[in-house]
């Protein structure tokens, strides 16, 4: 379905020379530099020669939001029509990644991928924020049943894939992925616990910030959802467990990566879904920069798994992208370094 190449390491080489030869010591800007390897090297394949500079445009935040058929058990601290509210919020321009993206200098996004009651053109005023890409109104119940069907990962895949494209083609060559949906931690833990056979006690956290309580509950119905499925294929463990924002970012990140653009990943849910398309085509890993380590318990977990260093520990457990866009300045400091900062020879400095 998606053709991502993994990338040629010829300038590997003479990338870290040139940042290990810039008026520092060896390593002393520490993940900075790593980032500024990894975005040269990225930019350098779309360049076909090394890239001289990191040029870092257009970043776009794409928040994709979705209803949980599991919702309706108490596993959450809101109920399934903050999903909708909070799709109201984010158009008007008054949620935390709101505020973020303003500060930062990021295009925004929203997409319905399937909550439960779809907005009106009244709400969506002038469209300018907002796509409606749903596939239904909200997922089925996976604790009792598929959360949805394999046509519809599919649909999702292909919706969110096209999400990315367009702004790709609007020029944008970073892609930030945000999420919102009430239950869609409980989706990710279990989608966790079957791709990687974890205890079920290590993938599954309090999310927004349940109680006690909530939590057996929420465990309980995970594991009888674990229980009803024996496949191990990435795709048929999205049809059981998967919501549908959940597969329209793993659409999204690899059509970023088919483009041979980077993806900055977000806290919890989005690093499930980078995990499932690292599952699916290995070479996407190269691909995608980590901006945070959430509060969500199994979240360093999942950044191991994937072998990621995070930029950011803010102690963060909101979503909506708000950790990848609170990390993209860093990313601008990394590329800042690695255009502008003099060399030893340059400066005319000997050590």
């Amino acid at each position: 379905m998606f053709e991502i190449k993994s990338l040629n390491q010829q300038y590997k080489t003479t990338i870290e020379d040139i940042i290990n030869n810039k008026t520092k010591p060896l390593g002393a800007l520490g993940l900075l530099e790593s980032c500024a390897s990894q975005l040269a090297l990225l930019q350098s394949q779309k360049l076909s020669e090394l890239a001289s500079t990191i040029e870092i445009n257009h970043p776009t935040m794409l928040v994709f939001a979705g209803d949980h058929g599991i919702a309706q058990h108490p596993i959450s601290i809101a109920p399934s029509a903050v999903t909708r509210q909070m799709l109201l919020n984010f158009i008007a321009g008054g949620a935390a990644i709101n505020c973020f993206c303003r500060t930062n200098d990021i295009a925004f996004k929203v997409i319905d991928t399937g909550i439960i009651e779809s907005l009106t053109s009244e709400d969506i005023g002038d469209g300018t924020t907002f796509i409606e890409h749903r596939i239904a109104a909200g997922t089925r119940d996976f604790s009792q049943q598929a959360a949805m069907s394999k046509a519809q990962v599919n649909q999702g895949l292909t919706l969110g894939a096209k999400v990315a494209e367009e702004v790709i083609e609007q020029g944008c060559n970073l892609l930030m992925l945000g999420e919102m949906g009430i239950g869609n931690t409980s989706s990710a833990s279990a989608l966790l616990a079957a791709l990687t056979k974890q205890n079920i006690d290590d993938c599954v956290g309090q999310g927004t910030g349940i109680d006690s309580e909530q939590l057996i509950v929420k465990k309980r119905l995970i594991q009888t959802a674990l229980n009803r499925v024996t496949t191990e294929q990435p795709l048929d463990l999205l049809a059981e467990f998967g919501g549908f924002e959940i597969v329209q970012m793993i659409g999204a990140i690899l059509a970023a990566a088919q483009a041979g653009i980077a993806v900055l990943i977000d806290g919890f849910i989005v690093t499930c879904a980078a995990l499932y398309a690292v599952h699916m085509y290995p070479e996407v890993r190269e691909y995608l920069l980590f901006s945070h380590q959430s509060d969500e318990k199994a979240h360093l977990f999942m950044l191991n798994e994937l072998k990621a260093q995070p930029l950011l520990s803010l102690g963060l457990r909101l979503g909506e992208g708000t950790g990848a866009a609170l990390a993209l300045p860093l990313l601008r400091a990394a590329a800042s370094f690695y255009n502008d900062m003099a060399s030893f020879e340059s400066a005319g400095v000997t050590v």
